[in-house]
């Protein structure tokens, strides 16, 4: 009887285990179908140590980074960065939700969050989608090409009178030189005469003061209370006050300027709502930010390039004859667009050297890429989403020798960066995104080179400069030494 008993309950017992499994088994089939893609296909993970592995990879230069994992991970993969994920789309191919997301899909807003300290309250970054779209309005009617040509007239005055002050030979640092250049452009231009005729020394100054304040740990800690935060902050008061006075002054005598100032000023939001005096402060500040080191840092890679390249420097001399003979020495919007040469020399220094070599996005819902491989990935909900102009730049399968300065690349016939399709070439983004002022940016470069190519000639005797991975907006590293000498007859 015992027996019997025994034997039912290890029946029993193996029934139930074998119901368990059966359980389990098919628990685990109806997890995989209706698991969400994005738990099914993530894309590969940089090999890191456990917690700090990450961060201590991405502290090392991104770059470093970017170079070692895209041949063995491909053109989609993320970091594990402390408490958040990084991934990275390398390459036009799964580049385009990036650039053509809209904001309630992947947000600028959330990753930029430490420029607000430096723009101020109430612009860009610290509104709300619907107020920035309109902002950037304001931004884009007063480069509309009618205030482009006005602008380019003082581009071209400041280049006269800063280069009348050179000798008839010297050696110079090219890149001190245009970095004060374009100061000085900028703050005409921007903002205003006030500024550049009464206060440009102090007003420099400050946005000194507002840029060393914005550093490698301002990205993760933007309130720090350090002192080049404190700094920041009293620069950031005090021409908030230089711009409120200005423009009470505008407001009260009915003085108007061409400047990005008055554009402004006089700028009104779609309910009739007139921009604030701190709104024009912010938004000025933004502009300088977004343009003074973008026009230095790729003038100073340009004309490195050009003085190391004698084919080029040929062309874009041959270019500057032409124009002289077909309208003189003027120099004005018409005669600029016409330098397809000189364009393209920039460009290609830009192509080689983006001031910004990542651009960042946080993703509010789920999406999936798929590789040119046609290896599909589903990016999460709360990833951080990167491109990296700098590395995307010089993918071998777009860009022939990419690591060889080569203008031609983008002339008629060959058009590289047109070849591969949409975005890619990034170094202004693109999509909804795309910098606002990249006409503003050729112009004003342009504005300058064509006054030292007409009237200087110059060689290198430093050595081709390097890079300084080391800053926020990445430029040149070092002094760029130049011998010039001013040429006895016109360019002709």
């Amino acid at each position: 009887m015992e027996a019997v008993e025994s034997a039912n309950a290890n029946s029993k017992l193996l029934n139930v285990g074998l119901l368990l499994v059966a359980t389990l088994v098919a628990a685990k089939l109806i997890s995989s179908l209706i698991m969400p893609r994005s738990k099914k296909r993530l894309p590969p993970t940089v090999s890191a140590w456990p917690v700090l592995g990450g961060l201590i990879r991405f502290m090392k230069g991104p770059m470093v980074m970017l170079r070692e994992e895209y041949p063995k991970l491909g053109s989609v993969f993320t970091l594990k960065l402390l408490n958040k994920n990084i991934t990275f789309f390398i390459g036009p191919e799964v580049s385009a939700h990036f650039f053509k997301a809209p904001e309630s899909d992947l947000s600028q807003q959330e990753v930029y969050q430490f420029n607000v300290p430096t723009f101020g309250p109430g612009v860009v970054f610290d509104v709300d989608y619907t107020i920035r779209q309109e902002q950037f309005r304001f931004f884009t009617e007063a480069l509309r090409v009618n205030k482009l040509k006005g602008y380019v007239d003082q581009m071209v005055m400041e280049a006269e009178d800063y280069f009348s002050k050179w000798g008839d030979s010297g050696e110079v640092d090219l890149k001190y030189e245009l970095e004060h250049l374009i100061i000085l452009t900028a703050s005409r231009c921007l903002l205003g005469e006030e500024v550049r005729n009464k206060l440009f020394d102090d007003v420099s100054a400050l946005f000194h003061d507002l840029d060393n304040g914005m550093l490698p740990i301002s990205v993760i800690f933007p309130y720090l209370p350090i002192p080049a935060h404190r700094r920041r902050d009293q620069a950031r008061k005090k021409l908030a006050e230089i711009f409120a006075n200005i423009i009470a002054s505008r407001k009260q005598t009915g003085m108007t300027q061409n400047d990005l100032l008055q554009c402004f000023i006089d700028s009104k939001y779609k309910d009739g709502r007139p921009t604030t005096d701190t709104e024009v402060t912010g938004l000025l500040i933004a502009a300088l930010f977004a343009g003074q080191h973008t026009s230095s840092i790729t003038s100073t890679w340009s004309g490195a390039y050009l003085l190391c390249n004698p084919k080029y420097m040929a062309a874009v001399l041959n270019e500057q004859k032409n124009l002289v003979q077909k309208h003189g020495n003027k120099v004005d919007y018409d005669i600029l667009s016409e330098m397809e040469v000189l364009y393209r020399c920039i460009k290609e220094a830009l192509r080689l050297h983006p001031p910004l070599i990542m651009l960042l996005r946080s993703s509010h819902s789920d999406f999936s890429v798929k590789t040119r491989e046609g290896v599909e990935y589903d990016i999460p909900k709360g990833h951080i989403v990167a491109t990296s102009p700098a590395f995307a730049n010089r993918l071998p399968h777009i860009y022939k020798d990419p690591d060889t300065f080569d203008p031609d690349r983008f002339a008629s016939g060959r058009e590289e960066d047109k070849a591969a399709g949409a975005f890619s070439y990034i170094s202004f983004g693109g999509g909804r995104h795309g910098c606002l002022g990249e006409p503003f940016a050729y112009l004003q470069i342009k504005a300058i080179w064509s006054h030292l190519l007409r009237n200087f000639e110059m060689e290198l005797i430093s050595p081709f400069p390097e890079i300084d991975w080391n800053a926020m907006v990445v430029g040149v590293k070092g002094k760029v030494m130049v011998l010039y000498k001013r040429r006895a007859l016109p360019l002709e």
